[in-house]
């Protein structure tokens, strides 16, 4: 009989024993499922984040091309428009051209100065009216009559602007005689040309008209 109690003792206490392993493995799994299941959710919670991030970046990536693209397309165009000239083109200046001096007999007797561009350059006489001078002296400068005038005119090729000048306004016999005469395209030319006369000429209050494409308008006389 006391056999058969400790038999069944012993067959209790194993049988407890197994009921506790058994509960602590169930416990460690669901604990384990648990975490797993936590894991699983931020992982995919990060991913989705991660996606949709990059999908953002994407779109913002994209979103600035296209504006980038569209400014620069606008400033090229603009520059590419007016050449980084606010108006028509490049200023002559007096190395740009070539001239020539003739003598004419109308209105007493005055010079036709015809300037036209060098080859291979295209270029504006962006002032109406040339600056002209015999010598440096104040006296020896001409004032501008206002005839003609183009403003402003293109010179290219074989197209010419013409100036008028008549080195003398008075009836007397006073004067200074000179060869040449200085054309400057304004009056702050730093370059002006100076242009061999035909023959002497006596200078006493010259006067120039303005620029003109029409030679027939720049015959200088007194108005």
């Amino acid at each position: 009989m006391r056999s058969r109690l400790a038999a069944r003792s012993t067959r209790l206490i194993l049988a407890a024993a197994a009921v506790t392993a058994l509960a602590a493995t169930t416990t460690a799994c669901s604990a384990d499922d648990g975490a797993n299941t936590g894991s699983g959710a931020a992982s995919s919670s990060v991913a989705s984040a991660g996606s949709g991030g990059s999908d953002n970046a994407s779109t913002a990536k994209s979103g600035s091309n296209d504006s980038g693209s569209n400014s620069s397309g606008s400033t090229i165009k603009t520059a590419s428009g007016d050449g980084g000239k606010s108006g028509y083109g490049q200023s002559c200046g007096t190395n740009d051209l070539d001239f020539t001096v003739t003598s004419k007999s109308q209105a007493g007797g005055y010079y036709l100065v015809t300037a036209k561009a060098k080859p291979g350059i295209t270029c504006y006489l962006d002032i109406n009216t040339p600056s002209v001078s015999f010598g440096s002296d104040a006296d020896g400068v001409a004032s501008p009559v206002g005839q003609g005038g183009e403003d402003p005119i293109k010179l290219t090729g074989s197209t010419a602007a013409y100036t008028g000048i008549s080195p003398k306004t008075t009836n007397n016999d006073s004067g200074v005689e000179f060869e040449n005469v200085i054309i400057g395209l304004s009056e702050e030319d730093p370059n002006p040309a100076e242009l061999k006369l035909p023959e002497a000429a006596t200078v006493d209050k010259p006067i120039v008209t303005n620029w003109s494409t029409n030679s027939a308008e720049t015959i200088p006389v007194i108005v």
